[in-house]
């Protein structure tokens, strides 16, 4: 099997257009065979058909990718913590997989140097990299199957950008950990999506706002509507974190109004 694939490689960097192989093969660590497929993951979905000359953008890739990817950290996770309980390698593996992490990752990886979009994509889709590196991981998985994709999610993102143990110990719902103070201090929050809508190509847009007692405290925007009510809880977390007297006025509004 080694051998087959020596001559597998030798054979591509043979070819006359071979640009395209040397690039991914750089990116990935081996050879693609499928490169349509490595190609497509790297289309937007602001462009056109008749733009690209093709019928396929990177959303069918993504979603497969996306998919994969959760079972590959899974995998990488479950192995690396063989001790610790169900809830905690969820929210290792969650912390990995979020949209900021994949999007620096791809950015890493120079997926944007590839990446075939109109000017504008960047600007409303931030995500976008991240996106196209789930996409890439689908083509990996079309192309090579689950161990190739193990192996280049293992050997250039885990271990090149992401400390595991360092991670693990990070928090990240900042929904919860906010909930859980209010409780402690007998305050109510409460968590309301004041506006949902759709950008030009139809992508969701979500705007939450956390309020307790009643005030609205902070606003926060998201592609889901989880993401948009942990960043408005971020907000209020770092505020009460930081600043003991607007912690603390929270707490004496509560006792006023009681």
């Amino acid at each position: 099997m080694i051998f087959y694939n020596i001559i597998k490689q030798i054979r591509l960097f043979r070819l006359k257009n071979k640009e395209p192989y040397l690039s991914l093969y750089k990116m990935l660590g081996f050879c693609p065979t499928q490169i349509e497929l490595y190609q497509q993951a790297f289309v937007h979905c602001s462009i056109t058909p008749k733009q690209y000359g093709k019928d396929s953008n990177n959303e069918r890739l993504e979603f497969l990718g996306d998919a994969v990817l959760d079972a590959v950290i899974a995998d990488i996770v479950f192995h690396h913590f063989p001790h610790r309980r169900e809830g905690f390698l969820t929210n290792t593996r969650s912390k990995i997989v979020k949209r900021e992490t994949m999007n620096q990752v791809a950015l890493e990886l120079g997926i944007d140097e590839k990446m075939v979009a109109m000017p504008y994509a960047a600007m409303h889709h931030k995500y976008m990299y991240g996106n196209a590196l789930e996409a890439l991981i689908g083509a990996i998985y079309l192309d090579k199957g689950y161990k190739y994709c193990l192996k280049f999610v293992e050997s250039k993102i885990i271990d090149r950008f992401i400390l595991l143990d360092k991670l693990a110990n990070q928090e990240v719902n900042f929904k919860s950990r906010l909930l859980e103070w209010s409780a402690k201090m007998h305050l109510t929050t409460e968590f309301e999506v004041t506006d949902e809508r759709y950008d030009e190509v139809g992508k969701p847009l979500f705007r939450s706002k956390v309020m307790i007692g009643g005030a609205t405290l902070a606003v926060g925007t998201g592609c889901t509507k989880k993401e948009s009510q942990q960043r408005a809880a971020k907000k209020v977390l770092f505020k009460i974190r930081n600043d003991d007297k607007y912690a603390q006025k929270l707490v004496d509004e509560r006792a006023i109004k009681n």
